[in-house]
């Protein structure tokens, strides 16, 4: 099938508004390879483009392309080799923003050391912020297989880093306590 000019306006326009997004999500499934990333955003935009006149919501549907793309890379006979590029990290908006970029750095190698499964699930369940039936559904399994590997993931990168704890208590700002009980108050 061809598309006409509104249907080509309308997938430039999506892919001008949504690519970096979606780039972000599958860069964190190639762990951290920003190179792989794109390559797997090329790959989904070009099955995206096919379909785009059937297709109802693209950015779900893009998404999911990623995702099984990732599973089918995980799936493969043969493991291939992960290359890692180190690249500076992005301006953080914190208030110590070498912590949020140490921590970033820290997470980001961690990742990469994690199978491409164990690294999906815990992208789709945290930064996707995806619910485990929908991480299910997605991958084509049960909810079980979703919370045990993800938990075995967790349980694999705070092994593989432990600095990630130390990081994130040294990053914690103080929260204002929640004890709302009267206090007694002398002059």
């Amino acid at each position: 099938m061809t598309m006409d000019a509104a249907e080509l306006d309308g997938f430039r326009e999506f892919v001008e508004n949504r690519s970096s997004a979606l780039l972000k999500t599958a860069v964190l499934l190639c762990g951290g390879d920003r190179h792989a990333g794109e390559d797997l955003l090329q790959n989904a935009l070009a099955r995206a483009v096919g379909k785009w006149q059937r297709i109802d919501e693209p950015e779900a549907y893009v998404r999911r392309i990623l995702y099984r793309q990732q599973v089918g890379r995980w799936r493969l006979k043969w493991p291939r080799r992960e290359v890692t590029v180190a690249e500076p990290p992005e301006a953080g908006a914190g208030a110590d923003p070498a912590s949020a970029a140490e921590l970033r750095v820290v997470m980001r190698q961690a990742l990469s050391r994690l199978t491409a499964r164990q690294r999906t699930m815990l992208v789709l369940r945290y930064f996707e912020d995806l619910p485990e039936s929908e991480v299910a559904r997605l991958l084509g399994c049960s909810v079980g297989t979703v919370r045990s590997t993800t938990h075995r993931s967790l349980a694999r990168l705070r092994s593989l880093a432990p600095e990630l704890a130390a990081l994130r208590a040294a990053d914690a700002s103080p929260r204002p306590s929640r004890d709302f009980s009267p206090v007694e108050v002398r002059p």
